[in-house]
């Protein structure tokens, strides 16, 4: 492969995605009450629940411009003729930022970064379509547009149990995570222009789940689709709302997984996201 595509550990792509296609990533950090910070690699959902069941604080911070020109000199050097690095939402996240530094230092004419504008598989799709693309022999400009192109035809949409992991971070303000507890809201969300925004207040679960499988199907429209259903230590629920999305959708392609620590952090135990992706993100559609 000419054209090396990296990206950051909050794509969540499918399991062996990765592999198949050649994706490096770099992983993003996670800290338990203050500690030295660890790979997400090395602190899963698993470890993440424990913490939050011993109200432990969790905080993430980015990758760092060495460990991304880390990722790019080791691709140059492993005979790339170029690199395409795709991430989550700058206004998420500082690691784009990182990325442009990095980009900089080892080589701003072959490394090319682009900003996926949301997170997780509204990340992910445009890495695995990036990659697809750079398979077929692409040049560097035609892996990076097709990254962008695909950023901008997803649509990322979830619902919390809570606001008050959001409003930790700084994802969302205080007035809407007050509002939200003091009426028992369960939110629906969306990313929008890379900012996590308010689509609907929902009261229950049920009717958010709901709202959830409505707005995705719009979104899909009635071609085919590339779907992945997300959650935190809610897998029924995901895994329900993953069987009522293939039974409406016949040619969609729907995945349903687990996000790590750094998003799981933000979004708090209960979860559930759904990424739309019409005519999905191989390049023969």
């Amino acid at each position: 492969m000419s054209i090396a595509v990296v990206t950051d550990s909050t794509a969540y792509l499918p399991e062996g995605f990765a592999e198949r296609y050649g994706v490096r990533s770099v992983g993003l950090h996670v800290s338990v009450d203050g500690a030295a910070a660890v790979g997400e690699a090395d602190f899963g959902p698993g470890e993440l629940a424990r913490a939050f069941d011993r109200k432990h604080r969790v905080t993430t911070s980015g990758a760092t411009p060495a460990e991304l020109a880390r990722a790019y000199r080791a691709a140059l050097d492993g005979g790339a003729e170029g690199v395409v690095s795709i991430h989550l939402s700058r206004r998420l996240s500082g690691t784009w930022d990182a990325a442009r530094l990095a980009a900089r230092d080892v080589d701003p004419q072959r490394v090319r970064v682009v900003d996926s504008r949301s997170t997780a598989m509204g990340l992910g799709f445009s890495v695995l379509a990036a990659a697809a693309t750079a398979e077929t022999g692409a040049d560097l400009s035609a892996v990076e547009s097709k990254a962008a192109l695909t950023a901008e035809r997803t649509t990322t949409l979830f619902s919390v149990q809570t606001l008050e992991y959001l409003r930790r971070g700084g994802r969302i303000g205080t007035a809407t995570a007050v509002l939200g507890t003091a009426l028992a809201i369960k939110p629906l969300l969306h990313v929008h222009e890379g900012r996590i925004d308010a689509l609907e207040k929902v009261r229950t679960t049920s009717r958010a789940m709901t709202r959830l499988l409505e707005v995705s199907l719009r979104a899909a429209g009635s071609g085919p689709v590339a779907i992945a259903v997300h959650h935190l230590a809610a897998p029924e629920r995901a895994e329900q709302l993953g069987a009522r999305l293939r039974d409406r959708l016949p040619h969609a392609e729907c995945v349903v997984s687990e996000v790590g620590a750094v998003i799981g952090a933000h979004i708090g135990p209960g979860a559930v996201g759904v990424v739309v992706l019409p005519g999905g993100w191989k390049p023969s559609n």
